[in-house]
């Protein structure tokens, strides 16, 4: 994981001049400077900075502005930004709080993990139901999605991360119900419809395929993960079905030659992916071979025979084809093209919502895995454009 955090300035002589009264229902312009006073303040440089006293001549009350980078609370933004920075490279809460009295800057536990929290919760736009608001002037072609999961509490939470499949930003982090269909449905749907998405590109779970579907997307799936699991599935079977361990390809009259034959030649298509129609033909000819092949209830058993395994097997390569080829025909309204996989989504679980999580032994609040994830997600989103500004975040 890398990123760039820039900490908040502390300028002592810098002030924001006030324009209006802050009071509710006064709304005064009229301001008068009565004073000028000192503050005691926790910061990695200054100790003591000059606030300024004002009164609004139209409800006589007073108030106080503070030079940039201080507020009414004791410790600067500063300080605050470079606690929050040794919380997101790895540090525990207290192990923060540590370090900073070891240089000098003492900050308890509590504080530093008020700041972290505080710092999260004003990350805009890493919500589903923010995006449309932060993200509705941008258009994102190909959404990216995938789940991962974290332990609160002893009990393990669904989290959804989507991106800009393309680009590689994180759009939201979300806590969800489940990993059901009906709730991916819906995650999509509220996502895709606010960044104008014309393809999902996830991996090959079937909630994601009913997902899409549903929502009128396009649809790549990871072609790593599926050669993955075709190598797999051609490995085991081979030996299998070169000695028809159960006879069940002699009642289709298939013999295991050929059996082998169309097991490799399911691997061949599914590593190269060509979108041609003889591939397409090829692999109605071999599921047509097996169709025949009857299910465990029909045969009154359990278990799957090595034939009916292929039907099912060679029917699933053939409904998957479209989806594992887009790659190779897409073209998004500005020249945009997909790589087959859902990489940049993977990418933005492992450095956004992992790396973190795998030095803690688990949250404790559901709020607290979504604060310190967007809040990484935000600066991860930052690194190209110079860097993430704490001041942004850190109140």
């Amino acid at each position: 994981m890398r990123l760039k955090l820039l900490l908040p300035r502390v300028e002592p002589n810098e002030f924001q001049e006030p324009s209006v009264c802050p009071y509710e229902k006064c709304g005064g312009k009229q301001l008068h400077l009565r004073q000028e006073v000192s503050k005691v303040v926790r910061d990695t440089v200054q100790r003591e900075v000059t606030a300024r006293r004002y009164e609004c001549l139209q409800c006589g009350q007073t108030f106080r502005v503070y030079p940039l980078g201080i507020t009414a609370d004791q410790t600067s933004l500063r300080l605050k930004g470079l606690a929050v920075l040794f919380y997101i490279m790895g540090l525990s809460y207290g192990a923060v709080a540590l370090v900073l009295i070891a240089l000098g800057h003492p900050l308890s536990k509590t504080a530093v993990y008020n700041a972290v929290q505080a710092a999260g919760e004003k990350v805009k736009g890493l919500r589903r139901d923010e995006v449309p608001v932060s993200l509705a002037r941008l258009l994102v072609a190909a959404l990216g999605a995938d789940l991962t999961s974290v332990k609160c509490k002893g009990e393990w939470l669904t989290v959804g991360v989507t991106t800009d499949a393309i680009v590689g930003t994180t759009l939201t982090i979300d806590i969800l119900e489940n990993g059901e269909a009906a709730t991916l449905q819906k995650w999509v749907q509220e996502v895709g419809e606010a960044v104008h998405a014309q393809v999902l590109a996830t991996d090959d779970a079937d909630g994601f395929k009913t997902a899409a579907d549903e929502n009128g997307l396009q649809h790549q799936v990871c072609k790593k993960h599926v050669l993955d699991n075709t190598e797999a599935w051609h490995d085991a079977m081979a030996p299998e079905l070169a000695r028809d361990s159960d006879g069940s390809l002699a009642q289709i009259a298939v013999t295991p030659e050929q059996a082998v034959a169309d097991n490799e030649e399911l691997l061949r298509l599914m590593r190269e992916r060509q979108p041609t129609p003889e591939a397409n033909a090829k692999l109605a000819e071999i599921h047509t071979r097996y169709a025949q092949a009857r299910s465990p209830q029909k045969l009154g058993q359990a278990k799957e025979t090595l034939a009916y395994r292929m039907r099912l097997f060679s029917l699933d390569r053939w409904n998957l084809w479209q989806r594992l080829t887009l790659y190779r025909t897409w073209c998004g309204p500005k020249g945009e093209r997909l790589d087959g996989t859902n990489n940049a989504t993977e990418r933005a679980i492992g450095w956004r919502v992992k790396e973190r999580y795998r030095t803690m032994r688990g949250y404790k609040r559901r709020e607290s895995v979504l604060n310190v994830s967007r809040l990484i997600a935000w600066a991860g989103n930052l690194l190209a454009g110079g860097g993430a500004d704490l001041a942004a975040v850190v109140a």
